[in-house]
């Protein structure tokens, strides 16, 4: 019998279409009703959709005309980041009741370890069963749950029963799981990263299991050693209640395109002074200036530089932005321009603790889950 790693237990809560639910909850009007989160117009993009848009396709991050192309009944709502806010606050809340090892994604998602709780159920899917009960009955969201040994096993099981569902993968499931899984379900594989895989005839988990670390480090550079592990059920993250923050930005879309870097200047010291007062109420300053510029044809290209000292003032941004911006010629004109910090001077410096032993879930090992 292989010799196992510590196993933890660990659930990813994930709220279901959470801004377009929130906007239902609040307007009963909607409910049943395909909405979408954003703007309608020519240049809206959508930020979020009820499952009632998305079997008309609609997605997030897709334009607001193309939306209402596929689906004419479309309702766009505005998004109210405050409401979200304070509904998540309260989800967070619910988390806590059950464990202290909380790590948020985002508003609407966490990552949480029960391993030992403040429940004493040592049933991981009977915490996740009644967390989404909670949330239910006190903030009246439907969410889904993923439970496993590992963070990316738990992320990748609470997509498997959406919407209000949850996927168990106990330790002694691990491994067939992971082979039976199609490789665009692996959390980390983008369109990009799909497409490649299925040129090298990695399809499944199992596929991408029958490749040596040669192969995908050749393949993938450090994304390969990654794979290698990860599809073995090797992954030791722990849940950090407290996630360092990595940059800081902020950024603006347009609504009509810009192609005078008169006017670029003026909209990036706008930006420029959004940074300076995110960085200000986070009390951070950083050392790498990113420039973001997306074109009207949707291209995108970032443009970076690292200085030999912190900074977090507008005027100093700016100096360097101004550089970064006449780098280079623009190849069109501008729909969105971005400005980011990162290389902050909240990052921890002491190394993490040495990972146990990289080995696989051990096949035989039985739990309460």
């Amino acid at each position: 019998m292989a010799e196992a790693f510590p196993v933890r237990k660990i659930i990813h809560v994930d709220m279901d279409a959470f801004y377009a639910s929130v906007e239902q909850l609040d307007d009963p009007d909607l409910i049943g009703k395909p909405v979408a989160v954003g703007g309608g117009e020519k240049r809206g993009v959508v930020s979020a959709a009820s499952y009632e848009a998305r079997k008309f396709g609609v997605r997030s991050a897709m334009s607001g005309a193309l939306a209402k192309q596929r689906c004419p009944d479309l309702i766009f709502v505005r998004p109210r980041f405050d409401r979200y806010k304070e509904i998540s606050t309260e989800i967070q809340k619910i988390f806590h009741e059950y464990t202290d090892l909380v790590e948020p994604l985002s508003l609407d998602e966490a990552y949480l370890d029960v391993t030992e709780n403040k429940k004493v159920n040592p049933s991981a899917t009977l915490i996740a069963l009644d967390i989404r009960k909670q949330i239910k009955q006190r903030v009246g969201l439907n969410a889904s749950a993923g439970i496993s040994v590992n963070k990316f096993v738990a992320k990748v099981a609470s997509d498997i029963n959406k919407p209000n569902g949850q996927k168990t993968v106990a330790p002694e499931e691990v491994l067939s799981f992971l082979e039976a899984l199609d490789i665009k379900k692996f959390y980390g594989v983008g369109k990009v990263m799909k497409e490649k895989m299925y040129r090298l005839g990695i399809f499944t988990g199992k596929d991408l299991k029958a490749k040596p670390l040669e192969f995908l480090e050749e393949h993938f550079g450090k994304s390969g050693r990654y794979f290698y592990h990860i599809v073995r059920g090797i992954q030791h993250s722990k849940v950090k209640p407290t996630r360092t923050r990595k940059s800081l930005a902020a950024e603006r879309t347009f609504s009509e395109n810009i192609s005078s870097e008169v006017f670029m200047l003026e909209r990036l010291d706008d930006i420029a002074s959004e940074v300076e007062k995110r960085l200000k109420k986070s009390k951070v300053a950083g050392k790498t200036i990113t420039l973001k510029i997306k074109y009207s044809d949707f291209t995108l290209q970032t443009r970076s530089r690292t200085l030999p000292y912190y900074i977090s003032s507008r005027e100093l941004l700016m100096e360097n932005v101004k550089d970064l911006l006449f780098q280079d010629k623009m190849r069109d004109s501008v729909r969105l321009l971005g400005i980011s910090l990162s290389n902050l001077n909240n990052e921890n410096s002491k190394k993490e603790d040495k990972p146990p032993p990289e080995k696989s879930i051990d096949v035989q090992l039985k739990l309460d889950f």
